[in-house]
């Protein structure tokens, strides 16, 4: 992933931080070896996501809650969703500490019965869930997620927004204290082929071209 960084709290990057920003862009253009750890970093959350997603089927026990129709950033507009419950399965046993979060979370999900997608999913821990049998650490009651994903071209469904609140400590005695909110918009195709420093070119034209055309705040949108 290529992003920059334009604004903090709602304010333009003093140029100290602009400049520190473009020294960050540059390094990773630069050096293979930076943006090799980048892209191993990026594979590895990746990774762990897959292995909670294809979790879900064995993780919970679902019973239906109704219908609700597609919203703009949930799923696609208009079509039906279906609505399910979920809560832990009693006999599912965690390969692993990354899906051990699982036997504390229970929630909502909507499914796109169209296209079979997930198009929310909205999860909080009822109870302490401690992980590498409680030395590695352990996640407070309470912890809560909430994801939605929309259809932003014909079957390209991405992710549309993402809280995350979590709380709890690693290894017994570092503080844990997740709080974490993104939204995505705005979601252009780009080449299949193009590289980093490319992508980096297309994020500092679209800077330029959102300050010309916003000189007054002279923010650009974060992409």
């Amino acid at each position: 992933m290529a992003a920059l960084v334009v604004a903090n709290d709602g304010k333009p990057l003093t140029p100290e931080e602009r400049s520190a920003e473009q020294a960050r862009l540059d390094r990773l253009v630069s050096q293979p070896d930076e943006l090799r750890r980048k892209r191993m970093q990026e594979k590895a959350d990746t990774d762990r996501t897959l292995r909670i997603m294809r979790a879900l089927p064995d993780a919970f026990l679902y019973e239906y809650a109704g219908e609700e129709n597609g919203l703009p950033g949930i799923g696609h507009i208009g079509d039906p969703l279906v609505k399910l419950t979920f809560r832990p399965n009693p006999s599912y046993r965690p390969p692993s500490r990354v899906e051990e979060v699982l036997t504390g979370m229970q929630g909502v999900i909507l499914l796109d019965a169209v296209h079979y997608r997930i198009a929310s999913i909205d999860g909080t821990l009822f109870k302490p869930v401690s992980f590498g049998w409680g030395i590695l650490g352990h996640l407070n009651a309470g912890g809560h997620f909430l994801v939605h994903q929309q259809e932003v071209d014909d079957d390209d469904w991405e992710i549309s927004s993402m809280a995350l609140s979590f709380m709890g400590k690693v290894l017994l005695l570092k503080s844990l204290n997740l709080q974490s909110t993104e939204t995505f918009s705005d979601f252009k195709k780009i080449a299949p082929d193009l590289s980093f420093a490319q992508a980096v070119e297309l994020l500092e034209k679209s800077e330029t071209a959102n300050l010309e055309h916003h000189p007054a705040s002279g923010l650009a949108e974060k992409k």
